[in-house]
């Protein structure tokens, strides 16, 4: 396994340089004669979806892009580390105590291409105390096992690591945070930022914090369906509540939490756009998982969705960016959510989150994915989930083939859930759950079936004219078609529903 995935990384790299030097594009060798069209590219996938086979607790150095679970990640430097829940398929506390592998205490990796994953550790070397005492203390000794929803943003020199620890099923819950000089640890406790318990609406996990670059306040993102989502605004000095005690104002929620959960805010702020986007998770997370966005003109809302409509409404929001899919030629995936956002520091944007491989639904594998933002201003993201793919432009010409495509509709909403979760022994996608693949063909005459088509590529965008629905400006990039291992032409955008639709052409 290990020398296939060098002997990979080595080919991506030799293939990445060479675009990088002008010898190479990717699916055209330059020679003298008149370029051709675009033809797809075989190229290997960096590493196996199924990890079974590292699944036992000392192979946690080889977990890169496995057991992946709400990850947090920033680029530090030229790396880029990722934090999240320590959430392993095939936990066993016994076998990982007998082996000396510490478990529960946040994952820990880095990158320097987003591709390539080494797992550095577990943050902590216990939960903290007090979160334990708080949660015992209002949950009759149950819970706090585990530290959930780690999220990362550096302070001056200084890097804060919030988490959440919680009983399941309560919103029991305590957020904190801890200080370090280096984003590898160690990490020093420096107290409650929020706890709820007993009587309180609100469900302190799952924090993302932003700040406003125009006056400098810090604010906090946190909740579930125990009441919907929160902000609070912080000390920027500490870290902590700006107010001891404040628990902060109401920015989302759904209507009926029996059957539909709401969890996982993530705020980022595009300064080219001058707004504040708030990506948050619906639905349990085995199984119909998805991601939702928002957008303000300040960090702490009002949020609004596609239709001008405040999220703290009980409608169920879009647009609605990823959810359970399928491509040909693979199993496909389920739990597509809780999102972190990323960004390169050169203008490009990615949306990290777990996928969980079908049909089981029980492997956890790390899904990046590129973001890109329409001409209204909507985030939307690839159909792939590999970032390692170098930009470039695309003519007409390229673009004629044969496509698979992909709508990414409302998940039904018929499941009885419990503590905003599934019930257990209900974790495959029932029928209809799953979004599966279509195949178009974009002539060159401009038709596509019934349909036709039109590419501006000065924008690099592309428009489907139907009978029913025109789809306009989808975005045309490079990318890896995992599914059949080659580099390909992709494309992203949003129906007039604020639904995604993904593209990828496949000859």
């Amino acid at each position: 396994m290990k020398q296939q995935q060098a002997l990979h990384a080595k080919i991506r790299f030799i293939i990445n340089r060479l675009v990088g030097l002008g010898v190479l594009a990717v699916g055209i060798m330059y020679s003298c004669s008149t370029p051709t069209a675009f033809v797809p590219v075989p190229t290997s996938n960096p590493w196996a979806d199924d990890y079974t086979a590292l699944s036992s607790m000392e192979d946690y150095k080889q977990w890169g892009t496995y057991n992946v679970h709400d990850p947090a990640c920033k680029k530090i430097g030229d790396t880029y580390y990722m934090y999240s829940t320590d959430a392993i398929f095939a936990e066993n506390r016994k076998e990982a105590e007998e082996k000396g592998v510490p478990l529960g205490y946040i994952q820990v990796r880095k990158s320097q291409d987003l591709v390539n994953w080494e797992y550095v550790g577990w943050a902590f070397p216990e939960i903290p105390a007090p979160a334990v005492e708080w949660v015992h203390s209002q949950a009759g000794g149950q819970g706090a096992t585990n530290i959930w929803a780690p999220f990362v943003i550096t302070y001056k020199n200084i890097y804060r690591l919030y988490y959440c620890v919680s009983a399941f099923g309560r919103n029991t819950s305590y957020i904190g945070v801890a200080e370090s000089d280096s984003p590898e640890g160690p990490w020093e406790q420096k107290g409650c930022v929020v706890k709820t318990g007993k009587g309180d609406v609100m469900n302190a996990i799952d924090p993302s914090v932003v700040e406003d670059p125009k006056t400098g306040k810090w604010w906090m993102h946190y909740g579930s369906y125990f009441g919907g989502l929160f902000c609070m605004e912080l000390n920027p000095e500490t870290g902590l509540a700006a107010q001891p005690g404040d628990q902060g104002h109401l920015i989302a929620r759904r209507a009926d939490y029996k059957k539909d959960n709401l969890e996982a805010p993530d705020v980022m702020y595009n300064a080219e756009l001058d707004k504040y986007y708030l990506f948050t998770s619906y639905d349990p997370l085995m199984t119909t998982y998805n991601v939702r966005v928002a957008y303000a003109q300040t960090p702490d809302g009002p949020f609004v969705d596609f239709f001008g409509e405040d999220i703290k409404d009980t409608t169920n929001n879009v647009p609605i960016l990823t959810a359970p899919y399928r491509f040909e030629n693979h199993p496909g995936w389920a739990g597509t959510a809780h999102c972190g956002i990323i960004e390169d520091g050169n203008g490009r944007y990615f949306m990290a989150h777990q996928g969980r491989l079908s049909p089981q639904n029980q492997l956890m594998d790390l899904h990046i994915r590129e973001m890109f933002f329409t001409e209204s201003g909507w985030p939307v993201v690839s159909p792939e989930r590999y970032a390692g793919t170098p930009s470039r432009t695309f003519s007409k010409e390229d673009l004629e083939g044969e496509w698979e495509v992909i709508r990414i509709t409302e998940p039904p909403l018929d499941r009885k859930l419990d503590a905003g979760q599934i019930l257990w022994g209900e974790g495959d996608l029932r029928k209809g759950e799953q979004a599966l693949s279509t195949r178009i063909v974009l002539d060159a005459d401009g038709s596509a079936g019934d349909a036709s088509w039109n590419f501006n590529a000065k924008k690099q965008l592309l428009n489907i004219k139907a009978n029913k629905e025109d789809i306009n400006n989808l975005i045309i990039f490079a990318g890896h078609d995992w599914e059949n291992e080659m580099e390909t032409i992709l494309f992203t955008g949003l129906d007039s529903k604020g639904c995604t639709v993904w593209g990828k052409r496949i000859k």
